[in-house]
């Protein structure tokens, strides 16, 4: 029986939507770098010290978004025909990449909430 797709063509074709799914991630965590440094100055020159927060925030929500592209990517390379070492490798970094979001949306919701209820005093 002959082939449609071959099997080279197919590891050609995921090596491609890996590599733009990690650009993607790069792309995402690039710009909220920018971003966040781009705050960070305003607020830096204002000596605002308290608005510190929200563009830490931002910062980690621009990371937790480009982290779980890169696991993406980590996802689709072993999607042909994985070794047991690629296994392996992607249980470590998927475990590495999963406790960083993990830590880090759990320290964005505990910011959030600090913002909250520091507003929540100030109201008249």
């Amino acid at each position: 029986m002959h082939q449609v797709i071959s099997e080279e063509w197919i590891r050609t074709a995921v090596f491609m939507l890996v590599r733009l799914v990690e650009a993607a991630g790069a792309l995402v965590i690039f710009t909220g770098a920018a971003l966040g440094f781009g705050r960070f100055v305003v607020v830096a020159l204002r000596r605002r010290p308290e608005l510190f927060t929200p563009v830490r925030l931002d910062l980690g929500r621009f990371l937790a978004l480009g982290l779980e592209f890169q696991l993406a990517s980590d996802l689709l390379r072993t999607a042909v025909a994985p070794s047991f070492d690629e296994i392996g490798k992607l249980a470590a970094v998927a475990a590495i990449r999963t406790a960083l979001n993990f830590f880090l949306g759990r320290e964005i919701r505990e910011e959030r909430e600090e913002i909250a209820a520091s507003h929540r005093e100030t109201a008249p």
